[in-house]
């Protein structure tokens, strides 16, 4: 898949599972940034990164305010706190009010970063227990970026892959080692 210059993936229930799966597709040396929302409650600290990395044994981190966009990156939001992309390619942190009942919001992530990159931008919605990331994705693709739903009998809780299919069409629908295979394929431009 070429033109990609950053990919952002949504997930809520059953959504661990699901990343640990499309993130170890990645290939090895991919020289762009991928950033996750995973709802969480936020209440506590997340582990997210650390399992992610000692799993997948790559750069996996938790989001900071300002921090820039690395290529080969993994960033994650942390609880609390939405997350979305800058214009000068650094992540922002906000406490603005939940969307969707959900801090971070993938809604959020998504449309920030769809204003930034535009076609450039890879947009994923996996597993998940409510309607956050369905206008976020609708919003890339109309954007020119590239969108992919799970497959809603693939997934683990179908609500959110519906929600998304009932706003638009995306580019793909495909079970989790369909989207393995999608990521496998990205090529290694940088951001």
């Amino acid at each position: 898949m070429k033109g990609v210059h950053a990919v952002v993936i949504g997930a809520s229930a059953g959504g661990v599972t699901a990343l640990f799966s499309v993130l170890g597709a990645l290939p090895a040396g991919l020289g762009i940034p991928v950033i996750c929302v995973l709802h969480l409650p936020d209440d506590r600290h997340s582990q997210l990164a650390e399992v992610l990395q000692r799993r997948l044994q790559r750069p996996v981190c938790e989001a900071r305010d300002k921090q820039p966009l690395r290529a080969g990156q993994i960033y994650v939001a942390g609880p609390g706190y939405h997350l979305s992309v800058e214009r000068d390619l650094t992540l922002s942190l906000s406490q603005e009010p939940p969307v969707h009942f959900s801090r971070p919001a993938i809604d959020y992530l998504f449309m920030s970063a769809a204003d930034v990159f535009g076609a450039g931008l890879l947009g994923m919605l996996l597993t998940g227990a409510n309607e956050d990331g369905a206008e976020g994705l609708a919003y890339i693709k109309h954007n020119g970026g590239r969108t992919v739903v799970q497959d809603p009998r693939d997934a683990q809780v179908a609500l959110m892959p519906e929600a998304a299919l009932a706003l638009h069409q995306p580019d793909h629908i495909l079970s989790l080692s369909g989207i393995e295979q999608l990521l496998a394929a990205l090529e290694h431009s940088a951001c």
